[in-house]
């Protein structure tokens, strides 16, 4: 039995290990890039970031798989061919990503920031603590990866809640949905996380709207897209000091050009889109198994409805 892989994205280190694992670990799969002789014969393309004129330039293309968590990477002329589209669910990535959120609920509760700033100004200056139990923490987003992150921040004694479009029922969690639930969230968190997908519906959610609303010097951290963020009203909130600070690790245009102002705004940590990934071990193994369902007619894992994006 053998059939055809297309791996595409821009960023060739990615592809390279990938196809490289793929041909280590899975020599009946035949793995091609783009241009590469054999990618016309493809049906099922992994892709990160892929150009929207994948399947007009490789029309045998008949199953996506994002190499991703998430599969708005794939952009939505291509969510919305029709294809069955399959995303990348590693057990490792929501430890990478608690680990990512912890370290920046720790900059703000334990003021380490604060620290930087009285060390560059050589300045000695003891601030007071506080107990993890009175940090409030939203989390916007209750996702395989949103779950994770909201449990594992209340079993470290913090005080979470989360949002997401159904009713979720976690352990030592409070969860909302709707609208008013959205709100309740917003207005009761210090720190929010936001860990949505992206979708028509929130594409701009992190707005003056939701600063206006969290407690006064709250912090964000952004680990969904950055179309979720509206710049305009974050450096506003910043400005004002209705936000305290923020931990950002997806922007708008990635990479995030040098005249960017993010890279110098004060009170911003800026990361490179790498709270957290899935092991190439992982991508491979997931992509082979769906690419090998889907020439043996049987029913893909970790599918995703190309309307909502996940």
């Amino acid at each position: 039995m053998s059939f055809s892989v297309l791996l595409v994205s821009q960023d060739d280190e990615l592809i390279n290990d990938l196809k490289a694992d793929f041909q280590a670990r899975y020599p009946d799969i035949t793995v091609v890039k783009p241009c590469e002789s054999g990618a016309e014969l493809a049906e099922v393309a992994g892709c990160w970031h892929p150009s929207q004129s994948l399947l007009s330039d490789y029309p045998n293309i008949k199953c996506l798989h994002s190499l991703a968590a998430g599969a708005g990477n794939l952009g939505k002329e291509l969510l919305g061919a029709g294809l069955p589209v399959c995303r990348i669910v590693d057990e490792q990535q929501k430890v990478g990503m608690f680990e990512y959120i912890l370290w920046g609920v720790l900059n703000t509760h334990r003021k380490f920031d604060v620290a930087k700033t009285n060390q560059e100004n050589k300045h000695w200056y003891r601030y007071s603590q506080r107990s993890s139990s009175s940090v409030t923490i939203g989390v916007l987003g209750l996702g395989a990866l949103g779950s994770y992150v909201a449990q594992r921040l209340a079993d470290f004694g913090y005080t979470v809640s989360g949002w997401s479009k159904s009713q979720k029922q976690l352990n030592d969690v409070e969860c909302f949905c709707g609208s008013e639930g959205f709100d309740a969230v917003i207005s009761q968190s210090e720190i929010v996380v936001n860990l949505l997908p992206l979708s028509v519906e929130t594409k701009g959610i992190l707005n003056a709207n939701v600063f206006n609303k969290m407690p006064e010097n709250g912090y964000l951290i952004n680990c969904g897209r950055g179309a979720h963020l509206v710049n305009d009203d974050f450096y506003d909130a910043l400005k004002s000091g209705q936000l305290r600070g923020a931990l950002l690790d997806v922007f708008d245009e990635e990479p995030m050009p040098e005249s960017h102002p993010m890279w110098t705004t004060e009170g911003v940590i800026v990361t490179p889109h790498v709270a957290s990934d899935a092991m190439i071990s992982a991508i491979v193994d997931q992509v082979a198994e769906n690419a090998a369902r889907f020439h043996n007619n049987e029913a893909l894992k970790n599918t995703v409805d190309p309307k909502r994006g996940y």
